[in-house]
């Protein structure tokens, strides 16, 4: 375990973000091996149509990770002020509330996704395929939920090595049953979903065997569910708006996917190869971000307040770089890197990702600001303002689906997350400047 409140700060966010961030890359393999194998092994009509699942598979799944990670800033809390019965109490509290939510995301993403689908305009010859790969997701959502809580509490007790391990050993299991479900038994996109599914659902079981065996913080007991309506409370205060500021977020992505569908099956999956692509490549930014929540919240939860903004500014000046260096890599290279994924045969839909990197990697170091910032608000117990930033992006997302892919077609897409970018930094940069003084003000306390 790391104690994020001791030693120098940047030194024990790295330690702690690398094998976060070596996670959140796996993590990423997960759904880039849905799109390498799909698109090298069935066509680029498959690789379309689990691109066009990619919004609403966001939009319920994005609430169950959003969360369970408002629920892990809770025990991170807890345990930055040696609490160690709140711990536990939290964890129990986070698994209950955690299985009602994936029972609701569940049901209600296998029965409306067809009809979804269909609202969107998904093109005629990759609805169906979309519509297999997306409610195979939605029915084992459970699966994920679970990886991600028990994940999110290990790492909130400063450890951020284990899930990754489990994670790496889930991911190469993932590959292999892809490719023994495609290419052996030939279930095509349903075998590609399958395979998802069944590598979070181990990834799960080996973070509970781990916390049961050897990790006693988390070891949990009958008489730990026996919670009050006040720490219910609490969890759903920080976890549901968490949960809810990814679904706003999502339905930005939902509209623009749908005015994305009008443009054809070669601009779908040259976005899918490309925002693949850019999930990867935004992983360091995301892992300092997740790391800063944890970072926060402990130090906040032992009083640590001067070092909650030295370490805020540290690594603002690492990851920024960081992205920066990243997103000129990126425009360089992207075209033989959007070709492994759908071969050398397909120039237009090569040329038409590059548009995206054009727009999208160059604004990295934004997105690298955003994630800080956001995180470690959330950390230091904030919900509103980080939601509000969501429905920011959410409508900039929607300008840019609504009246920029009319005006601009495909360029007006690539135009939506720097867009959104910029829309949610200027709702909480005010509310982040206002944080660090108060934090300034009760370090003289």
């Amino acid at each position: 375990m790391r104690d994020l409140t001791k030693g120098k700060p940047i030194v024990q966010i790295l330690f702690f973000t690398i094998p976060l961030l070596i996670g959140n890359i796996f993590q990423q393999v997960y759904t880039v091996s849905d799109t390498v194998i799909v698109g090298r092994t069935i066509g680029v009509k498959a690789l379309a149509a689990v691109g066009a699942t990619g919004s609403l598979s966001f939009l319920l799944i994005g609430i169950a990770q959003g969360a369970t990670s408002g629920f892990a800033i809770i025990a991170a809390k807890h345990y930055g002020a040696g609490d160690y019965r709140g711990i536990k109490r939290s964890f129990a509290t986070s698994i209950m509330i955690s299985i009602i939510l994936s029972v609701i995301l569940s049901i209600v993403g296998v029965t409306f996704c067809g009809q979804i689908l269909k609202i969107m305009q998904t093109p005629s010859d990759i609805i169906d395929n979309s519509y297999t790969f997306l409610v195979i997701q939605f029915a084992g959502i459970i699966a994920i939920v679970a990886y991600n809580l028990f994940a999110n509490m290990i790492r909130a007790m400063g450890n951020s090595k284990t899930p990754l391990f489990f994670l790496i050993i889930a991911c190469f299991i993932n590959i292999g049953l892809e490719l023994l479900f495609i290419l052996v038994f030939h279930w095509g996109i349903a075998g590609a979903s399958f395979a998802t599914v069944l590598a979070q659902f181990i990834s799960a079981l080996l973070c509970l065997g781990f916390i049961y065996h050897q990790f006693p913080l988390l070891q949990i007991h009958r008489e730990d569910f026996k919670v009050s309506a006040s720490e219910i409370k609490e969890h759903l205060r920080l976890g549901l708006p968490m949960g809810f500021q990814s679904s706003i977020i999502a339905i930005g992505s939902v509209i623009l996917q749908f005015m994305l569908n009008s443009l054809g099956s070669n601009a779908v999956a040259a976005y899918t190869a490309a925002s693949r692509i850019d999930g990867l490549a935004t992983m360091p930014a995301m892992s300092f971000g997740i790391t800063m929540a944890t970072f926060a919240a402990q130090n906040w939860g032992a009083h640590e307040f001067s070092r909650i903004r030295l370490g805020v500014k540290q690594t603002l000046i690492v990851s920024i770089t960081f992205s920066a260096v990243t997103g000129a890599l990126i425009i360089i290279f992207g075209q033989p890197l959007v070709n492994l994924f759908i071969g050398t045969g397909q120039p237009l839909v090569t040329a038409t990702a590059q548009t995206y990197f054009r727009f999208n990697s160059s604004c990295y170091w934004l997105l690298s600001i955003l994630f800080i910032v956001r995180y470690t608000l959330q950390g230091l117990g904030q919900s509103l303002v980080p939601t509000l930033a969501g429905i920011m992006e959410l409508l900039m997302r929607s300008f840019a689906g609504l009246v920029l892919i009319g005006l601009l077609g495909f360029t007006g897409a690539s135009m939506a997350n720097p867009l959104a970018w910029i829309g949610s930094l200027l709702v909480l940069i005010s509310s982040y400047i206002r944080t660090m003084r108060h934090l300034r003000t009760l370090e003289t306390d």
